[in-house]
């Protein structure tokens, strides 16, 4: 055992001054007579009586603070409690009211954003059916092209003074460029068609990226706003009520839909106007082929009339001709027997004359017989004279009425030649001209 005696400390109450409840002064110890020498300089190990009553009224004293303090806690506890609950309801209350009206408004612009979307397919299908259509005009105005430059072709065999540059070669070389301005404008419509159509498209798939997000988004709002106190699927997630990076606000927000709205608008204003250009540039482009084509048509009648005409006027000034050439080779033929007929009377009238220069002598006489007999000779022979100039010119109005009737036929062959390319194959092929649906796509 040590030879040193431990002696108690004054008694010290930590939650006083964790409380911060002034520390009493400890107790004054009274000294004691010592019981001897041998415990001189040292005290006894038991408390005093002083002491005993200052502990245990300390004791009463700190259990008092501590029961006041305790009611104090429990009173502004209840408060706090009852306070942060109805805060909290509140602030929850609020929180679902929010969510509730974005949910309105997720639904408000996702319901735009289908209607346009709808719309934009619309417009699209509609530009596929006009695309066909312009495919079809296209490929419809081969035929008339075809059929232009065939009749064109075909007017190039015509024979001599036929083969002339007429009003019909005129309209036909007008059809030909007319086709040839209606297939660069179709093509030219086409084009911008197609890229109408890719541009919506692009805005479609915009409008569809930002519908589906927002269907997204509208259902994690939608099972947010259906979470309470009860339900057993809600968890901890600490990190998640921090700020997030690269969010955007709600104006933004509202502004990047309102553009991709403002964008399908255009394209869809565009649709519009370009649906009005093609069937505005269908039904022109019809309108000015069938309007040539019936001045053409008009041309080719008046042609192939002119052609009748003239024909017919030839057809009967050949039959004259032939009837003049028939009279004429009678007046040959009658005026060779008359010259035939003169041969007998001459030779009779210069066979008297020959005798009669036989006569002897004085016989050979200038009587009257002998001027008859010589003036007789003169006449035939000036008659013969005549007749054979006569014979001649019946012979050389013959050879020019011949002529005439060569001439004659030949043209009239022309214009039968002329006729039967211009109507019979030219104003036939011209019957597979394209009807007006078929010229504008259908």
């Amino acid at each position: 055992m040590s030879s040193e005696v431990l002696v108690p400390r004054p008694h010290y109450d930590s939650r006083a001054v964790a409380l911060g409840v002034p520390e009493k002064d400890p107790p004054v110890e009274i000294p004691q007579p010592s019981s001897g020498s041998a415990t001189a300089g040292y005290r006894s190990a038991k408390y005093t009586p002083a002491e005993w009553f200052s502990n245990y009224h300390t004791i009463l004293q700190q259990a008092g603070t501590d029961r006041y303090q305790a009611r104090s806690i429990q009173r502004e506890s209840k408060t706090l409690s009852q306070d942060t609950e109805a805060a909290t309801l509140q602030t929850q209350a609020e929180g679902t009211r929010l969510l509730g009206e974005r949910l309105q408004e997720i639904h408000y612009w996702k319901s735009e954003l289908q209607r346009h979307i709808d719309q934009l397919l619309a417009d699209t299908e509609s530009l596929l059916g006009l695309k066909r259509r312009l495919e079809k005009a296209l490929d419809a105005t081969e035929t008339p092209y075809a059929i232009a430059t065939d009749n064109l072709n075909c007017r190039t065999r015509r024979l001599g003074p036929d083969l002339v540059k007429d009003s019909v070669e005129e309209e036909l070389l007008k059809e030909v460029d007319l086709i040839r301005s209606v297939q660069a404008l179709l093509k030219r419509t086409t084009a911008q068609v197609v890229t109408q159509i890719k541009l919506n498209r692009e805005s479609k798939q915009t409008l569809e990226l930002d519908w589906s997000d927002k269907y997204q988004a509208y259902n994690f709002d939608d099972h947010c706003g259906r979470y309470s106190n009860m339900s057993p699927d809600t968890q901890r997630h600490p990190s998640s009520a921090a700020m997030q990076d690269q969010v955007c606000n709600p104006t933004s927000w509202t502004k990047f839909t309102q553009d991709n709205l403002s964008k399908a608008l255009q394209e869809e204003q565009a649709t519009h106007s370009l649906r009005l250009l093609v069937e505005r540039v269908l039904q022109d482009t019809t309108e000015d082929l069938r309007v040539q084509c019936s001045r053409v048509d008009r041309a080719f009648s008046q042609r192939c009339e002119e052609l009748i005409e003239a024909k017919t006027q030839l057809e009967m000034k050949l039959a004259q001709v032939l009837e003049q050439i028939g009279t004429q080779e009678r007046n040959v033929v009658a005026l060779q027997q008359a010259i035939h007929n003169k041969e007998a009377p001459l030779r009779v009238a210069q066979s008297r004359l020959y005798l009669r220069s036989l006569r002897p002598n004085m016989e050979l006489c200038r009587d009257e017989p002998q001027l008859s007999l010589e003036g007789e000779v003169r006449q035939i022979d000036a008659t013969l004279a005549s007749l054979h100039q006569q014979l001649s010119e019946a012979r050389g109005s013959l050879s020019h009425l011949e002529e005439s009737r060569m001439t004659l036929e030949k043209d009239i062959n022309c214009k039968t030649h002329s006729l039967l390319i211009e109507r019979d194959k030219c104003m036939t092929h011209r019957k597979r001209y394209p009807t007006i649906s078929m010229l504008s796509g259908y």
